[in-house]
């Protein structure tokens, strides 16, 4: 490996529409021991059948947007939302596991009082797969949309649904804004990165 490649990191490249599903696998495997995730979709069967809609629901408008991003061949994927543009709240309602709604209804409510009033680009999604974690790809995803952000002078908001990823997040300028703590259910991080 040449030093140049080294110190380049993975490349970060749009999500071709041919490769939405591979995508979504990505970030399926990715949430395999998310904290949150795991809570409400505890059954394997369940998350497996159920997690792919609910990512579809949550981020897909990225792929719409063409605002999906990889990392390498589809070693990690984040789904940014443009300002303006929103989750599929309908198909995120078909998605919720039974017998957790109201929880999961009230997280969703909780979130939302985080959310910056003013434009702001929305990450509801960034996962790497298990097997290349560590090695820079959710990083590079961060670094390519930070670029963005800052050429357009445009804050970027997230929730952490894992406390271990909050250094990385706060390495590419996110704050955390408080905790979301429903019930037994783990807590959520909202993050703000301010415009600059």
């Amino acid at each position: 490996m040449s030093a140049a490649n080294a110190v380049s990191g993975p490349a970060v490249a749009t999500v071709g529409s041919d490769d939405i599903e591979r995508a979504i696998s990505v970030l399926v495997l990715a949430f395999t021991a998310d904290p949150v995730t795991r809570w409400a979709y505890p059954d394997p069967d369940q998350y497996l059948e159920v997690f792919p809609a609910f990512v579809r629901a949550f981020g897909g408008r990225a792929f719409e947007q063409d605002t999906a991003r990889r990392a390498d061949d589809y070693k990690g994927v984040a789904l940014w939302l443009p300002p303006g543009i929103e989750p599929d709240e309908a198909a995120l309602a078909a998605t919720l596991p039974a017998g957790r709604e109201s929880e999961i209804a009230a997280i969703f409510e909780s979130m939302a009082a985080y959310h910056p009033n003013e434009p702001h680009w929305h990450l509801p999604m960034i996962g790497v797969d298990p097997s290349y974690r560590g090695k820079g790809c959710g990083g590079a995803l961060l670094q390519d949309a930070v670029r963005l952000f800052d050429r357009d002078h445009v804050a970027a908001y997230l929730e952490s649904t894992n406390p271990a990823n909050i250094p990385l997040y706060r390495r590419y300028g996110f704050e955390v804004l408080g905790t979301i703590q429903v019930g037994v259910a783990p807590p959520r991080f909202p993050m703000l990165r301010r415009a600059r």
